[in-house]
């Protein structure tokens, strides 16, 4: 769960992680380096250090792993991390053929890794999500000098879980003023839309459904009308998509409703990637368009929570929440 909170719970990489693992492949003179996260089903390589043909190989001078086929996932019990998530502390394997119970594991077998160092990733609260490792296919000393650089490497992402949950803490006081709004809000989490948030009236009109449970699933009255698939096309796209004049059965009414639903893609700052989706529903029932408070309000819903990540919650708005 405090992957899912913090929004690390995929296998997208990013560049901060991918920094992290290069560097420590670098200072340890490493050809393969990875900042991993995992979870209790598989682990997620957001960061990786592997080189290609125009890279050159710290330490060695060429590619040392075909990993042509690999992609930034694997089992939950592949390879040595998930030992170090275990015992929660650093483990350094200078040669794996020394240890029975480690000679046998696939990444021996599928990447010929014959040495490991991995240093716990532990956040701001004292959790550990995973590791920053580094591997190599020869037998290596790791001596104290290279073992302490990999914690203290491990330590500088403490800024980075720090920034998510004041943001997180931000996120939370705006979806406060959300839960006074007058038309059903949610935002949803990733391309398979994960509901992250809904405010009170989403609830009543479509239905109580838990957090991180996903959409399309837990919300078919939606989904039958179009909604998630123009939520796909801004979440693809990066510009915001609109359904007008979709016919809906809602729980607070026993008519159908008429609504236009607003999907605006959602950064956490403006030069992030697209995380999800914003979902405004305005009720134009007996009405050509919405009314000009709801669109002036959902116009001005995504700008709020892109500023979140520019530095500071924006005062609440005046759209008579």
């Amino acid at each position: 769960m405090r992957l899912q909170i913090l929004g690390l719970n995929t296998v997208d990489a990013e560049a901060t992680f991918d920094r992290v693992a290069r560097l420590a492949a670098t200072f340890t003179q490493s050809p393969l380096a990875m900042v991993n996260f995992i979870n209790d089903e598989q682990q997620m390589f957001r960061g990786m250090y592997v080189p290609n043909g125009d890279d050159e190989t710290p330490g060695q001078g060429g590619i040392v792993f075909d990993l042509s086929n690999m992609a930034r996932e694997a089992p939950g019990d592949y390879g040595f991390c998930p030992h170090v998530v275990a015992q929660g502390s650093q483990l350094a394997l200078e040669d794996v053929f020394d240890y029975p119970r480690f000679k046998g594991n696939p990444l021996v077998n599928d990447m010929g890794v014959r040495s490991y160092l991995g240093t716990p990733l532990v956040d701001n609260t004292g959790m550990i999500l995973g590791t920053v490792c580094v591997a190599d296919t020869k037998p290596r000393a790791w001596d104290r000098k290279l073992r302490a650089g990999m914690q203290e490497l491990s330590e500088t992402l403490l800024s980075e879980f720090k920034l998510r949950d004041s943001l997180l803490a931000q996120q939370q006081e705006l979806f406060a003023v959300f839960d006074g709004a007058p038309f059903p809000i949610m935002l949803t989490e990733g391309a398979e839309h994960l509901l992250r948030y809904a405010n009170g009236r989403q609830g009543a009109a479509f239905g109580m459904v838990p957090q991180f449970s996903p959409g399309r699933q837990v919300l078919p009255g939606l989904d039958s009308v179009g909604v998630f698939n123009a939520m796909d096309e801004a979440f693809r796209s990066g510009a915001p998509t609109m359904i007008n004049q979709a016919s809906v059965m809602t729980y607070d009414d026993p008519a159908p409703q008429n609504f236009n639903f607003l999907c605006t893609p959602v950064r956490t700052s403006p030069g992030a990637s697209i995380s999800g989706v914003l979902t405004v529903a305005m009720n134009t029932t007996g009405q050509a368009h919405a009314g000009p408070e709801q669109q002036a309000f959902a116009a001005n819903v995504q700008e709020r929570f892109e500023r979140l990540g520019a530095g500071g919650l924006p005062g609440a708005p005046s759209y008579g929440l």
